[in-house]
């Protein structure tokens, strides 16, 4: 009966998890489409944003005032090769991904148990890990293809 009980509580705590990953609080530009999408971001967000320059990409940080930071990381081409978020809030998925968030649907939908960690995934063409627990939570997801040749994946951070 007690195991009984154990799998119930881990099922419906996964349930739980999976609903703030798949969408809490508000997010910011989405994985793949332009740079154009950063201001509107910030004002979606109510947030201040931040523009760095590297050698090879942009990243415009947004943070507002609940604390959520998401950082967009733009190549040469004025694409969005990659985004990270940490904060005490998960940032809505489904915004921040866009057509890439169907990947996180299927994961989502074919898992039968899962047993803590950090939920990664790696497809051909999309990369995502997302940890934390109640109020610190971190994450990022890239699109290999787009990444800029002279960059590695460890930049999206």
């Amino acid at each position: 009966m007690l195991e009984m009980y154990g799998w119930r509580f881990m099922k419906t705590l996964g349930g739980v998890l999976l609903a703030l990953i798949l969408g809490a609080a508000p997010a910011a530009a989405v994985l793949g489409e332009a740079e154009a999408s950063v201001s509107a971001d910030g004002h979606f967000l109510r947030g201040q944003i931040r523009d760095e320059v590297h050698e090879g990409y942009r990243v415009h940080q947004i943070t507002d005032s609940s604390g959520v930071t998401v950082r967009e990381y733009v190549s040469p081409a004025g694409r969005v090769f990659g985004v990270s978020w940490q904060g005490p809030f998960l940032p809505n998925m489904q915004q921040l991904l866009g057509t890439y968030f169907t990947y996180l649907q299927q994961y989502a939908q074919a898992q039968t148990h899962r047993h803590g960690g950090p939920l990664t995934i790696h497809r051909d063409n999309f990369v995502f890990t997302s940890s934390g627990h109640m109020r610190s939570y971190h994450g990022f997801a890239y699109t290999p293809s787009l990444l800029p040749t002279n960059l590695t994946p460890e930049v999206v951070q």
